[in-house]
C-alpha cells in the first residue's frame, strides 16, 4: 500500500484544509492510504517522516512566507537528515497554499520544499476560498502523488 502524507498548516478560514482534504481524496482514489496533519493541531515527529512514500505540503500565505507551523516541520526535518537522511531525502511531494492576494508565498514555499526531494505537479495556488477548479487541480495532484510511488 502506497503511504501519502499530507502536511499542512490551516486555522481560521479553513481554506488550506479544503485543499488538503481534496489532496488526500485524489490519492485515495488512485489507490494510497493518507494520513493528513494540520500544523496548526500537532507536530509531526520527523521519525513518522521516514514511513512514507510521497508528501504533499500545504500552506496558508502569512505575510508572504509559509505558515510557523511548517517551518518548525523543516527545521526538525534539517537537524534529522544532517545526521541520518534515509528516508528522509528523495521523496516525491506536491505543493499547494492559499492567499488573500498577493500570493508570494509561492516562492519561499517552492525553494524550501524543494531540499525534500522531486515535485511532482504543478503548485496548487488558491485566492480565498478554493473554488472547484482549485479542488479539482488538488484531486490531481494527489493522484499524480500516489501514481509516482
Amino acid at each position: 500500500m502506497k503511504l501519502l502524507l499530507v502536511l499542512y498548516h490551516s486555522q481560521e478560514h479553513g481554506n488550506t484544509a479544503a485543499m488538503a482534504e481534496a489532496v488526500a481524496e485524489g490519492a485515495r482514489a488512485a489507490g494510497a492510504d493518507v494520513t493528513l496533519v494540520n500544523t496548526n493541531e500537532q507536530r509531526l515527529d520527523v521519525e513518522q517522516y521516514r514511513g512514507f512514500d510521497a508528501v504533499a505540503f500545504g500552506s496558508p500565505d502569512y505575510y508572504s512566507y509559509i505558515a510557523g507551523g511548517l517551518k518548525v516541520f523543516l527545521d526538525d526535518w534539517y537537524i534529522a537528515q544532517k545526521s541520518n537522511s534515509q528516508g528522509l531525502k528523495g521523496k516525491p511531494y506536491g505543493l499547494f497554499y492559499s492567499h488573500g492576494g498577493g500570493g508570494r508565498a509561492r516562492g519561499p514555499l517552492e525553494e524550501l520544499f524543494g531540499r525534500m526531494g522531486t515535485q511532482v505537479g504543478e503548485t496548487v495556488a488558491s485566492r480565498g476560498r478554493p473554488n472547484d477548479d482549485v479542488l479539482k487541480a488538488c484531486r490531481e495532484l494527489g493522484r499524480q502523488l500516489a501514481n509516482a510511488v
